[in-house]
């Protein structure tokens, strides 16, 4: 099982976490929300629980617990902009559809 980021992903993350001047990663997650059923989590991480799964990237560390793993195995999350707007993609094998907002998916 695996999660893996792109090279602009790596090197925003790299930013981020030099300008918060501390964290070891990024965690990726996913929780109950919205109408498809989950959606995903991103959040600074200081430091990984035990039970936690541990991808590095480059110098970048992701972070998943064990419960998400299932969902996002094979993903890879990608950094990209578009005119004004930026932000993370993911690139989940393991969606079956999304809302129609694209805040939610379904596995």
């Amino acid at each position: 099982m695996a999660i893996t980021m792109t090279e602009a992903a790596q090197a925003h993350v790299r930013r981020q976490l030099a300008n918060r001047g501390k964290g070891i990663g990024i965690r990726v997650g996913v929780r109950t929300a919205g109408c498809s059923g989950l959606a995903y989590v991103l959040e600074f991480v200081d430091q990984a629980e035990p039970e936690d799964e541990m991808f590095e990237q480059g110098d970048v560390k992701l972070v998943v617990d064990p419960k998400s793993l299932a969902y996002l195995d094979g993903t890879e999350l990608d950094f990209v902009k578009e005119g004004l707007n930026e932000g993370f993609v993911f690139s989940n094998p393991n969606m079956k559809n999304e809302c129609g907002c694209g805040e939610s998916f379904h596995v």
